[in-house]
């Protein structure tokens, strides 16, 4: 799938940001010395779309009613969003040296009332999408033209609840909801396959209603023109399936069977923030080639 959207300018952007978001996420686990490194990096490219082109926000405003809203459900994965708003601008990159501490505002799991931007703290795994189907809901009664996204692991589809949620939303056309899965095939305790397979989950939202999408979740382009096309739909709510892999971007954990909450010491972290400065000074001299190829 191909971006009839972004421009080559806009896409790097995006790809500089997945880097930047990547390497704040390190940094920051590493600074605790234990974190979620896996999850963390498979939802990063889509993290980057959504903050960095798709979501409508204010960072000086992180209440503003008109505001997109993102039900971040798989919580354990918020190093990565903590990286996007600060990046963003919702709160001081200082905290980020903080999180999962004493007193921090960056708990391990996402929480509403401590971090500005975060519109809903992560409760048990499968809770996410009820509440995101409750926010779409609340938003066609008051009139409101926003989007609500939901971000799942696939993990969490093993849930009952996620699919009496879908149901709801399937019946009443919540066409304003984006769900995206990130489907990188493995959990807590192992592959999904082993442990507790769910599926084919495209086929199996489309029987609850959704217009389905899948596409390569560390594509960036391919996660932007999904979440256009599905803005575009009218008649049912929207499910993007990302297909990942679990700690990706990130040198010591890509290749790891076991990377979902690991120990990280500094020199791995130098290491792997030093792969992911060089792709961006590598993005920027793209994009300085491109201006120049222009002129």
């Amino acid at each position: 799938m191909n971006s009839p959207c972004l421009s080559n300018a806009e896409l790097i952007d995006l790809e500089i940001f997945a880097a930047q978001i990547r390497i704040k996420t390190i940094e920051m686990i590493a600074a605790v010395g234990k974190g979620h490194v896996g999850g963390s990096m498979s939802i990063a490219d889509a993290v980057a779309v959504l903050y960095g082109s798709a979501m409508r926000y204010d960072p000086a405003n992180p209440k503003w009613k008109m505001r997109d809203r993102l039900v971040y459900s798989k919580g354990h994965s918020g190093p990565a969003l903590y990286a996007a708003l600060a990046i963003k601008g919702f709160f001081p990159q200082e905290w980020l040296k903080r999180m999962n501490q004493i007193g921090s505002n960056l708990p391990s799991h996402v929480h509403a009332r401590l971090t500005p931007g975060v519109d809903v703290s992560t409760g048990s795994l499968g809770q996410g999408l009820s509440v995101a189907v409750g926010l779409a809901m609340a938003d066609r009664l008051d009139g409101r033209d926003s989007y609500v996204y939901c971000v799942m692991g696939d993990g969490e589809c093993q849930e009952g609840q996620v699919w009496e949620a879908a149901m709801f939303a399937g019946n009443h056309i919540l066409n304003r909801l984006i769900v995206l899965v990130d489907n990188n095939k493995r959990q807590c305790s192992g592959e999904l396959k082993k442990i507790n397979d769910v599926g084919d989950l495209g086929r199996k939202f489309k029987d609850f209603g959704f217009d389905v999408f899948e596409v390569n979740g560390h594509d960036l382009a391919q996660i932007d023109v999904a979440i256009r096309q599905a803005k575009q739909n009218t008649f049912k709510p929207s499910v993007i399936i990302l297909d990942t892999i679990k700690g990706k971007g990130c040198s010591f954990a890509e290749q790891m069977a076991d990377n979902h909450n690991i120990t990280v010491n500094t020199e791995q972290a130098v290491a792997a923030v030093k792969i992911l400065e060089t792709r961006i000074d590598d993005l920027n001299d793209k994009r300085e080639r491109g201006h120049v190829n222009e002129n």
